[in-house]
């Protein structure tokens, strides 16, 4: 339309895909964005304008997410600030659902090897498991008084509590000083996350019923403390909305993330995509030569396969999986936690 071409932003945005060959997820991202431009979601004099028609979808994402969160937030505070604990608590943003929270007693506070067996049953699908060197990593940002840690965040609903439940544990294990949700900077993929449906999902909790969900009501007002303080920081950059390569992130979000971030952990299977260019790797060439060659900062992605790419994975791991599963690379089974500095 007349009115997204004269944007500068828009312009920059779709020249950049008329550079480049498309891929997929390019393709993707592009419906999105031409959906948003029909409904007039940029026009100030729109019925549309910052009008997000997945509202709906997220709402009931949200409400249904109580019973899953209620059980995670109980765990959340128990667990200890140690290599571990970590490990357990980017566990659950990488499963949600899927992680078996049974083998948990009512008071683990004291017992490690409790821990130790419920990381044995996370990792079991793992196709490669970079869990202890993220754990050395922040171990110094620990010792250095915390760092500043980024989360590329992914879906709202269950999935961005989660991800709330990690931060909240990278705060008070004393990991990060402060963590900066990177968000979507318009609705894309139906139930990708913006900062109102981060401020949103706080305000939820916040107002839960105490006795009912008493865990996830005391995290909501602990959340909602942390992004009143400042340690919790929401940034919305057009650049997670579009298809295009991490390498060609621009300038001033490239030169953010070089200076300022002492660890980005990036969500989910379409930005684990972007980072690999969508491009068909090996899937045994190192995660390290892939991505950790470009990117701005230490980096570690949590990712269940859902898209037929991938890389970082040894060829006894992806037998393994072939051999159980057809599906192995598309239906979320398995998973990857890989890092780079």
């Amino acid at each position: 339309s007349h009115h997204m071409m004269q944007s500068p932003l828009h312009f920059l945005y779709f020249s950049f895909y008329l550079d480049c060959f498309v891929t997929s997820t390019r393709s993707e991202f592009y419906v999105y964005r031409r959906l948003m431009d029909c409904l007039g979601y940029w026009d100030p004099s729109s019925d549309g304008y910052q009008y997000d028609p997945f509202l709906k979808q997220k709402m009931a994402g949200l409400e249904s997410s109580t019973a899953s969160a209620e059980s995670v937030m109980a765990k959340i505070p128990q667990l200890p600030p140690t290599d571990d604990g970590l490990q357990i608590a980017l566990s659950m943003p990488l499963w949600g659902n899927k992680m078996d929270l049974s083998l948990w007693p009512a008071d683990a506070s004291q017992n490690e090897d409790v821990f130790a067996g419920i990381l044995e049953k996370a990792h079991e699908n793992l196709l490669h498991d970079d869990s202890q060197a993220v754990a050395k990593h922040c171990a110094t940002l620990r010792e250095k008084g915390g760092g500043s840690v980024d989360i590329i965040v992914d879906n709202a609903g269950f999935e961005l509590v989660t991800d709330l439940a990690a931060a909240q544990y990278l705060i008070d294990s004393r990991i990060a000083k402060t963590v900066t949700f990177q968000l979507k900077s318009h609705p894309t993929f139906v139930s990708d996350a913006l900062e109102k449906d981060l401020v949103e999902t706080v305000e939820y909790y916040c107002a839960l019923d105490s006795e009912k969900f008493p865990a996830a009501q005391a995290a909501g007002l602990k959340w909602k403390g942390y992004l009143e303080s400042g340690q919790w920081k929401c940034v919305e950059d057009p650049f997670w909305v579009q298809g295009l390569p991490m390498w060609k992130m621009h300038s001033p979000l490239y030169n953010d993330l070089k200076e300022r971030c002492d660890l980005a952990i990036v969500k989910g299977d379409a930005n684990y995509r972007r980072l690999l260019g969508d491009l068909d790797w090996e899937l045994s060439s190192p995660f390290d030569k892939v991505v950790g060659a470009y990117f701005p900062c230490p980096v570690c992605a949590l990712r269940t396969l859902k898209a037929e790419i991938g890389c970082g994975m040894a060829p006894e791991q992806t037998e393994r999986a072939a051999k159980a599963d057809d599906s192995w690379m598309v239906n979320g089974r398995f998973g990857v936690v890989h890092f780079s500095t």
